[in-house]
């Protein structure tokens, strides 16, 4: 693992970028890693189908907290096409570390959180709740 990358993870760790709440938001979803505990809540604000602001919270290992606070940072000013276009891949390239197996749930977890979320807005035009799912299908 290159130390520069290993550096920006512990940097969005220790800092992470757009982290806290949005009130009023158009959509927060909230979901837990059962197989470790980490939790990832993200808060959208919402206009045209452009994401135009973005908050988290959450709790976990640096992989998890780090991926999401740099997810944040990636999608911020994105429409939700391009959006929901963005897959595991693309985040776990921008990472740029190796993720073993058992750490992929981990650094997928704000990943999968942003996307039920924009789903769940796009179907509704507003959406607030938690998801429980094992296998994001990213």
């Amino acid at each position: 693992m290159s130390d520069l990358y290993r550096e920006q993870i512990l940097e969005h760790y220790r800092n992470p970028h757009n982290h806290g709440t949005l009130d009023p938001n158009d959509s927060s979803f909230e979901d837990t890693n059962p197989l470790c505990g980490d939790k990832v809540r993200i808060d959208l604000r919402i206009e045209d189908n452009v994401v135009t602001d973005i908050a988290f919270t959450g709790r976990g290992c640096a992989i998890s907290q780090a991926s999401t606070s740099i997810l944040t940072d990636l999608v911020k000013g994105e429409t939700l096409d391009e959006i929901m276009a963005f897959d595991k891949d693309d985040l776990l390239d921008e990472l740029g570390i190796p993720i073993s197996p058992a750490r992929i749930k981990c650094a997928l977890l704000g990943l999968h959180v942003l996307k039920v979320g924009i789903d769940q807005y796009s179907r509704n035009g507003n959406a607030t709740g938690s998801i429980s799912v094992e296998s994001p299908d990213l």
